[in-house]
């Protein structure tokens, strides 16, 4: 009787490219023969291959979320990353932080390296990529227990909070809760998190430029909660909105060089600030017991009241300034100027933080006044549609000062 064994190497190499990943390992572990077919192989053929097969974009079309062509995949380790990532997935219980700290990794990396949007205009089904469907399935099928886990801090918290600001609100994480609400906005109107040494932004504290994912999650978290039509009655688990992960994709002209341009970061155009804010005398009592409270009443009061507004404005490129740090990707120095009726101007920067994330500060208010000191953080790639969050204080950063969210995206055209 003829088995596996007996047939010639290319063709049990054609079997295979047929079969699971799981599978091609299992044979593998068989007898050396087929283990050398499978891993020792000269090229990448079998990897490639059974890579190409699943339902993931082809890496030779992606670019990173700077905007730049990703470079060669390793097929193998790529796709045994994601492979496994599906298992913790299916059972987080089951597995170490570590494994989970390693299984987030991996699915931002797939979020991270998408082909990217060809305009900026609403929701394109046919040019959605394949890696954020497949992570935000994965995310599904955990019930959201990887993203609603107790706070752990440190990088597994970091990268949680990350991916729960992409993957958007679900009922599976709890985001509709009242009491998670209400702890996201205790996060972002606590004046105690607004320091000179997190530059009064959503950034770590004494870290430099470093970006606070949870503090950017509570920020999209309250801001998410006034644009999403929510109806208790219905049963959907999740929300496809332009603060969800779809909308995380660059935005790129065919062949088009970010680090050949000026405007590198899409600055130039027509923008939409959406902003909230509440009662400034219901956050000095909030603020007045101590420097992070943990009394959280007064969001749970039906009396509170938070404002939701939304402004548009001009923006054009002044100037730029080399940046030593990232010398292809200059300071985008901007102005801007609200429609009318309004007067109102801002002015303000973009540049690459040291970690590669790309940081908005700007000032605005009326001419010659300008009060309002703003500091944000892009979302997904650096042109994305997802845009900008962040948060708004004063420029003389009182420690009585109102505060609130804010969100920018770019007009769609």
């Amino acid at each position: 009787m003829t088995s596996i064994a007996d047939l010639p190497p290319e063709t049990v190499e054609d079997i295979l490219l047929h079969c699971q990943p799981r599978c091609v390992a299992a044979l593998a572990q068989t007898c050396r023969a087929f283990r050398d077919l499978v891993y020792l192989s000269p090229d990448n053929h079998i990897w490639r291959n059974l890579y190409l097969a699943q339902p993931f974009d082809d890496p030779r079309k992606c670019i990173t979320r700077l905007g730049r062509p990703r470079g060669e995949a390793n097929w193998r380790e790529e796709l045994q990353a994601a492979i496994h990532a599906e298992a913790v997935l299916a059972k987080p219980s089951a597995y170490s932080s570590e494994e989970i700290c390693t299984t987030l990794r991996t699915l931002l990396h797939m979020a991270h390296n998408v082909p990217p949007w060809s305009i900026h205009r609403s929701f394109v089904e046919d040019e959605v990529s394949e890696n954020l469907l497949w992570v935000a399935a994965q995310l599904q099928v955990s019930g959201g227990a990887i993203l609603n886990s107790p706070q752990e801090g440190g990088e597994i918290e970091q990268l949680r909070n990350r991916l729960h600001t992409y993957f958007g609100l679900s009922r599976l994480s709890g985001d509709l809760e009242p009491a998670a609400r209400v702890v996201s906005r205790a996060y972002v109107y606590s004046m105690g998190r607004y320091r000179a040494e997190n530059m009064y932004g959503p950034f770590i504290a004494g870290d430099g430029e470093k970006v606070n994912w949870t503090h950017i999650r509570a920020i999209h978290h309250v801001v998410s909660m006034h644009i999403v039509p929510i109806d208790e009655d219905e049963e959907r688990e999740y929300f496809i909105y332009p603060l969800s992960m779809p909308f995380i994709q660059n935005v790129l002209n065919v062949g088009e060089d970010l680090d050949g341009l000026v405007d590198w970061a899409g600055v130039e155009g027509s923008w939409f600030c959406s902003f909230c804010f509440c009662d400034h005398r219901d956050l000095l009592e909030f603020n007045s017991t101590s420097v992070l409270p943990e009394d959280l009443s007064i969001f749970e009061n039906p009396d509170f009241h938070e404002v939701f507004r939304t402004l548009q404005f001009q923006v054009h490129v002044t100037h730029t300034v080399q940046d030593d740090l990232h010398p292809t990707r200059p300071v985008i120095h901007f102005a801007g100027t609200l429609g009318i009726p309004s007067t109102a101007t801002m002015t303000g920067y973009v540049r690459m933080t040291p970690e590669d994330e790309v940081r908005w500060h700007f000032v605005s208010g009326e001419p010659g006044n300008l009060i309002w000191s703003s500091e944000g953080v892009q979302i997904g790639g650096v042109r994305s549609q997802f845009g900008v969050l962040g948060t708004w204080t004063t420029v003389f950063h009182d420690n009585d000062d109102p505060i609130g969210p804010f969100w920018l995206r770019r007009k769609l055209e």
